[in-house]
């Protein structure tokens, strides 16, 4: 299918509200929680659903939705995710794929990764304009969201449940710190705008990127980037700036 046919897909708001309920979980969807989340019926939700995995936009399979396994687990639903591949569209038509592709590979030959680095700082900074560095992670995640990124926030991870230790004796070193080191919530992005070129020169276009969004943020605020690369998503993350935490 062609891309403007498979985006003009999109044009039917059911559909689309669908699409973007998938695209948004970062996971598999089944076909009851989509049209719960849509306000449509099951029925309805399935039909649209396998459109827009006939249309490329969506991927689908099977499994159990249950987490059993075995007899009297019932069948295996069926579940969607968004489709890795990219659909974009330009009237007249335009190559800037290529030219992005060519200057990075000049780039990547003559060494240019510190200045590359410095322009795209200066370009975010540029793009915050007069306004001060980012508050806090909430306003981060509205700044990524204007800026094309799919910022979501995942929650602290534990860490493993150590056997108790004796405690260190008062004014002892290692004395416990209170809850500063306590893991934390960070922002990550489902998507990396610069994927395509990313893809090819990984060490240039990331560090371009990290850079980019540290004069967007704001390096002397509430939060800061750094570079945490994760398959299928963006390569950097957005955390509270350690510097700033009471």
């Amino acid at each position: 299918m062609e891309d403007i046919d498979a985006i003009a897909v999109l044009q039917d708001p059911v559909r689309r509200r669908l699409y973007e309920y998938v695209a948004a979980q970062g996971r598999e969807v089944g076909r009851n929680e989509a049209a719960e989340a849509a306000g449509v019926a099951r029925t309805l939700a399935a039909h649209h659903l396998d459109r827009l995995t006939e249309a490329g936009l969506l991927e689908s399979g099977s499994r159990r939705l249950t987490g059993r396994s075995g007899p009297g687990a019932g069948r295996p639903a069926k579940v969607y995710t968004r489709a890795k591949g990219e659909r974009s569209v330009s009237l007249p038509a335009r190559d800037y794929r290529t030219a992005a592709e060519l200057l990075a590979e000049a780039a990547e030959l003559a060494g240019l990764d510190t200045g590359l680095r410095a322009a795209a700082r200066r370009r975010g900074e540029a793009l915050r304009g007069a306004a001060a560095p980012c508050g806090g992670l909430a306003e981060a995640m509205a700044t990524l969201a204007a800026r094309g990124y799919e910022p979501h926030l995942e929650p602290p991870v534990e860490p493993p449940v150590e056997p108790p230790v004796e405690p260190p004796v008062e004014g002892s070193e290692g004395e416990p710190g209170g809850d500063a080191d306590a893991p934390a919530s960070v922002i990550r992005m489902r998507n990396c705008p610069f994927h395509a070129v990313a893809e090819r020169f990984p060490p240039l276009v990331c560090g371009m990127n990290l850079a980019l969004l540290e004069g967007l943020l704001g390096a002397d605020g509430a939060v800061r980037a750094r570079m945490d690369a994760r398959p299928g998503e963006c390569c950097v993350v957005v955390e509270a700036s350690k510097n700033n935490v009471d």
